[in-house]
């Protein structure tokens, strides 16, 4: 796997990560971790435009650190377990 479908596989998990939590109630701390994890993300496409992959990658892996940092820090996890079934 190249540099670029690396990238686009990890972008790919985070858009699923992140339709997850748009689909709960979040608090306004949830919600900032969430919004700088975006950030992230639309930068991760940025660089990956310009064809910075280093960047990219360090990008779209920092934006799942948030996402996966909340979902770990509070009961996110379990409610997404809850609307699964």
């Amino acid at each position: 796997m190249n540099e670029t479908d690396r990238i686009k596989k990890d972008v790919a998990l985070f858009e699923d990560s992140i339709a997850e939590l748009e689909t709960l109630s979040l608090d306004g701390n949830e919600e900032k971790v969430v919004d700088n994890a975006k950030r992230y993300y639309e930068d991760t496409k940025y660089y990956l435009k310009k064809g910075d992959f280093f960047t990219a990658f360090g990008c779209i892996n920092y934006a799942h650190g948030l996402v996966d940092g909340l979902k770990s820090t509070s009961n996110i996890i379990q409610t997404i377990k809850m609307d699964k079934r």
